[in-house]
């Protein structure tokens, strides 16, 4: 297990130390995936805050059936969701959610015609993301971007794994859908290779 039992228990009884030290080490995760879930450094901190309110308003709900780490995923996905639900105009991803999944920007060796094209490229890209459902949304960043495994996601989002399957299948597919519409982007299906390896 990834928690410091002895400071769990003090943080359960009370003390507010105990909880800034359990929790220190997951600051940094916690506020990255409400970035990647919000596409906003002000909303993604306003979001970190209120995951760290809630998960210490929770904590004695933590049996310890999962890494600590899951559980403090979960809580911090369900905040974002929350957030994401309440607003009419979701906001898009962040480009910088975007690089860290490993799509290329620009190439050293482009001409500044390719680098503009890129730069569109990215933003296509960014607001496709964030025309996704809240579910196929947290679906796929949790992983396509946060690279968690799939068992791990059916717990964070409190689905089975079969679910977290298709919708991040519906996700892929909505994205390309998208990217096809509105930019004539080849709307082909991932290889069943690249697949069958993503899903083992």
């Amino acid at each position: 297990m990834d928690i410091d039992m002895l400071n769990l228990r003090r943080a359960v009884r009370g003390d507010e130390r105990a909880f800034e030290t359990l929790i220190g080490p997951y600051l940094d995760t916690t506020y990255r995936l409400c970035l990647r879930m919000m596409g906003d450094e002000q909303d993604a901190a306003d979001m970190a805050q209120e995951a760290l309110v809630r998960a210490w308003r929770a904590l004695g709900s933590y049996k310890g059936q999962s890494r600590f780490s899951t559980w403090l995923y979960r809580v911090t996905c369900n905040v974002c969701l929350d957030e994401l639900r309440r607003r009419k105009n979701i906001q898009t991803q962040s480009l910088s959610a975007l690089q860290e999944a490993g799509v290329e920007l620009v190439d050293p060796g482009q001409t500044p015609e390719m680098a503009a094209e890129s730069a569109q490229t990215r933003r296509e890209l960014t607001e496709a993301i964030g025309q996704l459902s809240q579910e196929h949304r947290a679906a796929l960043v949790l992983r396509d971007v946060h690279g968690l495994p799939y068992e791990e996601i059916a717990q964070i989002l409190d689905v089975n794994l079969n679910t977290v399957k298709s919708r991040i299948s519906r996700a892929r597919a909505s994205l390309r859908a998208i990217l096809s519409r509105e930019r004539n982007f080849p709307a082909r299906p991932a290889s069943k290779g690249a697949e069958g390896r993503d899903e083992k």
